[in-house]
Parts: C-alpha cells; structure tokens; sequence
C-alpha cells in the first residue's frame, strides 16, 4: 500500500470512545475455552489480526469456535480433545499466539509445527524453548529452536523451579500452560512483576494457583471448566488517545471501561508522575479484572524518569510515551527497556528514527533513550514499519505537527486497533 496521509495540526479533541477489547485477555480467552471443559463466551473480543490468528490455530487443534460481531463462543471439551493438527500452525504477527501456545501444546502428545511472518520469523524463541525443554517437551527448529519454524512434540512433562531470567509474561504463560499439564509442582520466580492476567484467568476457569510476590506455584493435572469473559478495554490502546489528550491544546477525552489491572496500568502512573490532567472514574473490581472510565485533558507536562519495576508494566506503552515526553518540560530518561529491541521491531531504535524525522530531540541508548522537550514537531515521511504501535503512535504524532505528516504502512495497526483511524477522527474537533 501506498503512504497515508494523517490529519495533522489539530486545535482540539473530544468525545468518548470504547476502547477495544484487551488483546491479551483476548488471547488468553480463547485459550482457556478451549482447554476448559463446557462453553465459554467471551464478549468484547478483540477482532484484531493477532487474536483472529489464535482462533484459527485452536480451529486447527479441533476446537469448535463460533464468531458474531464482538462475542465468541467456544466450545471447549477439556485438554484430551485437542487433536494433531495436519496444517502447520500460522500465527501470523502474533508473539503472544506461538509462545502461549508453545506452552499449552507441550503437554500434548501429538506433533505441531509454527510458522508466521517475517517479523515472527525473527523474533527470539529459546527463552521460551528451553524450560519447556527442560520439563520434557521435544522442540527443533531454526538455530537451535531460537526461530521459527519450530516443531513441537510434547507430553511427560515433569514439573520444574525455573527462575525467569527476563521479565516477560509471555515466557511466564507459557510454564503456566505446561505446568497445569506436568506431574507435580511447577514453581516460576519472576525478575520483576508482569501482567498477571494468566493467573487470573487459571483461578476464572476454576483453577487453582498459588502466588506469593514474584513466585508462582501451580499444580498440574487439572480440569478447568468454561465460562464467561467480559474483556475490558486495552489500555494499550487507551494509551495513545490518552497521550493524543494530554498534548493537542483545548482537549477534553473520556475512555469508557478500560482494563486497570494493577500489572498493566504504568502509563496512567507515568501520566501522574508527569503533571497530567488525569483522573479514574467508576472504578470497579469487575469480574476478575479491574475497569474503570479514564479522563484526560490537555496538560502541562513535566520530564521524568521511567525505569526498573515499571518498566514490565507499561513496555507496549513505550512508544507513545516517548512522543509524549517530546512536549514535556525537561528531560525524560527510558532505561531498562532492553526488551524493547526484540518486538515486532526493534522499537528503540524505530522510535528514534521515526521522532527524529518529525523534529524531535531523541537519541538511542543501549536500554532505551532520552528525550529533551518540549519540541515543536514538523511534517515528514514515516513509517510504522510493519509495528502497529509504531504506527499508531506516529498517528498521534501527526496531530500536533505543523507541516503534513505521511504514514508508509499504515495497515499494520490493524494488528491490534482495526478501528483506530475512525476512532481517532472522531474526537476531532
């Protein structure tokens, strides 16, 4: 496709938007369903690539899914009955789909392949590979299993201690998936603490998990039973309009019922460190994930520092975060992001290219960047790159530039937000 032009130079935005569905909880539903025993209904599902990717994998596993406008429903029939598939398992873009699946098909006893795109295709797989090796599950692929394709047969699995040696949720998912099959105990220690929306979920589903600050037991051989979810709107997506409120002048925005999960929310907690004009609203404990409505509106904004713990909290939120730190006052400093570079791009350095096409003052460090404002930003030729938070956040960029802003590969956002573009024209004004 060619570039897109963006709307650029906007005096104001406002209005109130439905976020779309989490796009992990997403994929951790139609997971879950079709493990569990009994229906499951997920409404508000995301309809993004990446979860669609996750129902054809399970519909080639066997597994009954049916789809209507925002609500699936799957007709799970427990572990047992997910069969060989004779197709190779596509994931497409997604990351989260090959390494949770890895994990859940480790214990069965079947043969799988994977495959997916070129940006999967280079995406690191042995931090994923190589405790699942160690509790008995056969893997093979590309560079010793570190790419795809990888080729899976699973089944045997012994429990296992495993001290995760990155902070990453995925990798924690996926012993969670082999350790609900192994004999015994698997216990994860965690670096730092990570979504927990796979905890959550197992104890949803009528399982059982035991959680003591950054260790995690779970039992294997058990039964889960179908049930409803209602996904909460992702604040990962929430995050750009959030920012897009806090930067274009005169806005007023209000997010309805976005997912708050402790584990998740380091983007408001960034917006509060910041000055922003923030505020929660209708906060509510709902089902086994908190909602609530976000209010954002136009800020003065100050730099600061994101680092350590928060980073697993908020590392999708990272490249509109460094958009928003362009209008603030002083310096804003990102380290500790190494994990960064192994996305669906390497997404410090495509940061900084991109900013620094629209006149910002960014440069690269080895775990992350700094970025001094506030900085007026003018037009150019961007590209997302194949990243859909690449994208989106260039989009939000747009708004306050000058001069035209032009997106190559403006697709790629249809990864997570397929509504994003008539979203965003919504609000302005």
């Amino acid at each position: 496709m060619g570039a897109q032009k963006l709307i650029h130079n906007v005096n104001r935005l406002e209005g109130l938007l439905n976020i779309p569905g989490d796009k992990s909880i997403s994929h951790r539903s139609v997971m879950f369903g079709a493990i569990a025993n009994g229906t499951t209904t997920v409404s508000n599902f995301l309809k993004g690539e990446d979860c669609l990717s996750t129902i054809r994998c399970f519909r080639e596993l066997g597994v009954e899914i049916e789809e209507t406008d925002y609500t699936i429903t799957i007709h799970g029939r427990g572990w047992d009955h997910l069969r060989e598939p004779i197709n190779l398992l596509n994931v497409g873009n997604s990351g989260t789909t090959i390494r949770l699946m890895l994990g859940l098909l480790a214990g069965r006893t079947f043969h799988s392949t994977f495959i997916g795109d070129d940006s999967i295709a280079k995406r690191p797989m042995r931090r994923v590979i190589n405790p699942l090796r160690e509790m008995g599950a056969r893997i093979d692929g590309r560079s010793n299993g570190e790419y795809t394709p990888l080729s899976l047969r699973g089944g045997g699995l012994k429990s296992i201690t495993y001290q995760m040696p990155v902070a990453s949720a995925q990798v924690k998912s996926a012993l969670l998936f082999a350790g609900l099959q192994a004999e015994g105990k698997t216990k994860i220690i965690e670096s730092a603490k990570t979504r927990d929306h796979t905890e959550r979920m197992i104890r949803h589903f009528g399982g059982d998990i035991y959680i003591d600050d950054l260790s995690i037991i779970v039992e294997g051989s058990q039964r889960l039973f179908g049930r409803h979810v209602d996904v909460p709107g992702d604040i990962s997506s929430a995050a750009f309009f959030l920012v897009a409120g806090a930067v274009v002048p005169e806005s007023h925005i209000t997010l309805n019922r976005v997912g708050l999960n402790p584990t998740r929310k380091g983007i408001v907690e960034v917006l509060e460190k910041m000055g922003a004009n923030i505020n929660i609203s209708s906060y509510n404990e709902e089902s086994f994930e908190p909602v609530g409505d976000i209010i954002i509106q136009t800020s003065n904004l100050k730099g600061t520092v994101i680092e350590g713990e928060l980073i697993p909290r908020l590392i999708d939120e990272i490249p509109i975060i460094a958009l928003l730190a362009t209008q603030a006052e002083g310096q804003t400093i990102i380290r500790d992001a190494e994990e960064l570079k192994v996305k669906e791009t390497n997404r410090i350095d495509t940061v900084v290219k991109e900013l620094s096409k629209l006149g910002a003052d960014i440069v690269a460090t080895k775990d992350g960047m700094i970025i001094n404002g506030p900085t007026k930003l003018h037009g150019s030729k961007v590209s997302s790159h194949g990243d859909h938070r690449i994208g989106m956040m260039l989009a939000i960029a747009s708004l306050i530039c000058e001069e035209p802003v032009e997106l190559e590969n403006a697709e790629a956002v249809a990864v997570s937000y397929p509504e994003f573009f008539s979203d965003l024209s919504q609000l302005i004004k």
